[in-house]
């Protein structure tokens, strides 16, 4: 992949690379640890079991280097002004077992805050000042309009996108704006979604209301004290969903045997 970046970068034509990491990830291993053969039990979940904080340490350092190493084929590539390159490092969903998630409650399958926010990078020289931090509210979709843009580009007339440019945003030209953000998982039948600091949450037959603006660990359901307000944004995420494929059956997922993180 170092290769194939540095001989883009010294190209004439632009080029686009998606880069994925598969750890640090379950199975938990590392090069100093050789993962033993286990026979799976019905009840065992192989995402919560196995592995230790210094075998995930350890992936962790090799992600930074590989990360490290795509980033200095860049920089030769961006060397004299040749290239203008936007890099974005993020992550798909809340941590794992290993993670630190405080102050957030859940994690990876939950639409928790714990499960649904993960810090983001974004790199761009000349462009996006070193240092800029933003709490702007964003989600992957983001991610394919920003690059367009930064590209010059817009999405296909016939297939609009549902994410927003975030350039604005990221070079301090723009001001933080609000959004309403839908979320659906097979696992424990959950559904979710924020406008605002507001936030729905349905875990199987149970409904919540958040004001994560100032309860962001979830702990105080206000559900009961603000029924108008849950019903319409019930009512939002239903219109949402009408508009979705139907969610697979998946039983694996629907039985998932992970912690019920609120109660």
């Amino acid at each position: 992949m170092v290769d194939w970046v540095a001989a883009k970068s010294g190209g004439a034509q632009p080029y686009f690379l998606s880069l994925h990491y598969t750890a640090p990830h379950w199975p938990w291993s590392a090069p100093s640890v050789e993962a033993a053969a286990r026979e799976r039990e019905a009840v065992r979940s192989e995402i919560t079991e196995g592995g230790s904080v210094r075998i995930y340490g350890e992936m962790m350092q090799i992600l930074d280097a590989g990360i490290g190493r795509v980033l200095d084929a860049v920089r030769r590539g961006n060397a004299g002004g040749r290239r203008d390159t936007l890099v974005m490092f993020t992550s798909d969903n809340g941590g794992e077992r290993f993670s630190k998630i405080w102050p957030f409650v859940g994690r990876k399958f939950d639409l928790l805050e714990g499960g649904l926010r993960v810090p983001q990078i974004v790199w761009r020289p000349g462009h996006i000042p070193a240092g800029r931090v933003t709490d702007q509210v964003t989600i992957t979709m983001d991610l394919t309009a920003t690059c367009l843009a930064a590209a010059g580009l817009s999405g296909a007339a016939d297939y609009p996108l549902e994410g927003v440019d975030l350039t604005g945003v990221l070079t301090g030209a723009a001001a933080e704006f609000e959004r309403t953000l839908f979320w659906r998982m097979r696992n424990r039948y959950q559904r979710a979604v924020r406008r605002g600091g507001w936030k729905y949450l349905k875990v199987r037959d149970r409904e919540f209301l958040f004001d994560i603006g100032y309860d962001p660990r979830e702990r105080g359901d206000l559900a009961k004290k603000q029924p108008a307000l849950l019903a319409e944004l019930r009512a939002l995420w239903e219109d949402w969903d009408r508009d979705m494929l139907p969610l697979p059956e998946d039983e694996q997922v629907a039985m998932s045997n992970l912690s019920e993180m609120l109660w």
